[in-house]
């Protein structure tokens, strides 16, 4: 993403900070190709199916355990399905937004309410019988055992 060249060089442009936090990927204005703004109407939204939302995730390792940790305040443990197989872990949910009663226009919603998955491929061998998931203060976090390779398995070519 191009950067402001005047003040400081560290800040996102305001479209930047929203591609960034929406995961946009489409150009930005003044780029070839992208929308002209000019064209576009205040107001008006595209119809679009509605997509599940992605998940953000952190995985990381201890010694002994791989951990995958994710936000996902406002979800309730009922809400959420956490599977794994074939080394991959899936998680999906909904995010309810409850109902909002009388409102006749929003000025701002940039909050994500709907279906959200995410499927990751374990970055090393884990125990699928050892796994924990606990759901505290808006955070999922799911640590797997670690599976030890110390011994090299000779193949032999034939």
């Amino acid at each position: 993403m191009a950067r402001k060249g005047h003040q400081d060089d560290n800040l996102l442009m305001d479209d930047e900070l929203t591609a960034a936090f929406l995961g946009d990927d489409t150009p930005q204005a003044g780029v070839t190709g992208a929308p002209d703004p000019a064209q576009q109407v205040q107001g008006e939204w595209d119809e679009e199916e509605p997509v599940a939302g992605q998940l953000a995730v952190d995985v990381y390792e201890t010694r002994e355990k791989l951990v995958v940790k994710a936000r996902t305040a406002g979800v309730n443990k009922s809400e959420l399905d956490v599977s794994i197989s074939d080394n991959t872990l899936s998680i999906r949910g909904t995010l309810s937004a409850g109902t909002e009663d009388g409102v006749e226009n929003y000025f701002v919603q940039e909050c994500y309410w709907g279906e959200f998955s995410r499927s990751i491929v374990l970055p090393v061998p884990v125990k699928e019988d050892e796994i924990e998931a606990m759901l505290k203060d808006g955070v999922l976090t799911i640590s797997f055992t670690k599976l030890k390779q110390d011994t090299v398995k000779k193949i032999q070519v034939l």
